[in-house]
Formats: C-alpha cells, sequence, structure tokens
C-alpha cells in the first residue's frame, strides 16, 4: 500500500486485477499513485474464477472508502465492467495486453459498456494513466491535490518545451539530419 496522507486514514483507490500475472502492467498505476500520495490497495479479483468475491468487492467499495476503483485484464476482460455494474464508484478500465491480440480483445471488451454502465477506458497497456485519471478525480474535490497536479502538468509542459529546444537547436546546427531546414 501507498504511504496514507492522513494517520489512520484507509486507502481511497481500489487497483485490482484478474490474475498476479497482470500486475507488471497494473504496477505504473500504483507508481502514479505513489506519486500523489494517494493510499491504495491492490487485490486480484477475478471475474471469472472468483464471481461473487468479485461482485462482493464492488458493492462494499464505497462503505470502505474508496473512491474510484482501476480494473485491469486482458482477454475477454470483464472485470471492470462488472464492477461498474455493481458500485457507485467511477471504474477505471485497463486493457492488458496478453499473447494473442495485443490487447485488442481487451480495449474492446472495456470500452463498449451498455448505456448506464460507464467504465472510463485507458489505452492497452495503460495504467499509469489510470493512476493519474484516478489522481484528477480525486483532485477535483480535493484542494492539496488539485494543486499537486497543476504542478505536474507544469512539469509536463517545461519538460516538452526542453525537448522542442533541443530539437530546434539541433536541427538548426545540421546534426538533425535531413538537411531541408523548412524551421529555419
Amino acid at each position: 500500500m501507498s504511504p496514507v496522507a492522513e494517520p489512520g486514514a484507509g486507502p481511497v483507490v481500489g487497483i485490482v486485477m484478474g490474475s498476479d500475472s497482470d500486475w507488471p502492467v497494473m504496477e505504473a498505476a500504483a507508481q502514479a499513485l505513489d506519486e500523489f500520495e494517494i493510499a491504495y490497495e491492490v487485490d486480484v479479483v477475478s471475474a471469472h474464477r472468483m464471481p461473487h468475491e468479485m461482485i462482493a468487492y464492488g458493492e462494499h467499495a464505497a462503505e470502505r472508502g474508496l473512491k474510484a476503483i482501476i480494473a485491469g485484464a486482458g482477454g475477454a476482460a470483464h472485470l471492470p465492467g462488472m464492477l461498474a455494474s455493481v458500485t457507485p464508484l467511477p471504474v477505471i478500465g485497463v486493457p492488458v495486453p496478453l499473447k494473442y491480440l495485443d490487447g485488442m480483445d481487451s480495449l474492446l471488451s472495456i470500452v463498449q459498456m451498455p448505456a448506464g454502465v460507464p467504465v472510463a477506458t485507458v489505452s492497452v497497456g495503460g495504467a499509469r494513466n489510470a493512476g493519474l485519471l484516478a489522481a484528477r478525480i480525486l483532485a477535483s474535490h480535493d484542494e492539496e491535490l488539485l494543486g499537486r497536479m497543476r504542478e505536474f502538468q507544469q512539469e509536463l509542459n517545461d519538460q516538452a518545451t526542453e525537448k522542442g529546444k533541443r530539437l530546434r537547436a539541433k536541427v538548426e546546427s545540421g546534426a538533425g539530419g535531413g538537411g531541408f531546414g523548412f524551421g529555419k
């Protein structure tokens, strides 16, 4: 579990997956939450192998203090949608790429939800963005976290600006290849 912002406070984000083999992908969500010091829990809650526990997890998530759920699944990828069907909390689905179809099956399964049962879906293997989206959801009701999110966005801007500066210098010096020089 990540550092807890307030002593005695429990996790506010649940990170669940269909199998422990999904952890190498889903760990990026945990790392993103760690960057913002957001407390989370991690578990395996398989929609197909443990459906009763999966339903109980979703039904009781809000009363346990969770504010959002990040659910990663591969293949048929029913976990995010099934959790969304039994919880009032926002569910963020992460399509986990597997050996076949490179996660496209998971993506289509997670993104094609019926009306009234929304799942926010990130890119295939996009667990980091899932963690960042959970942080943004929480920041909408937490001024301190909102400030940290704004700082994070400014850091991204600064990094991109610096990359542009280095690229322009490289091209202007002739080291950029291509030699067309249209950017001058």
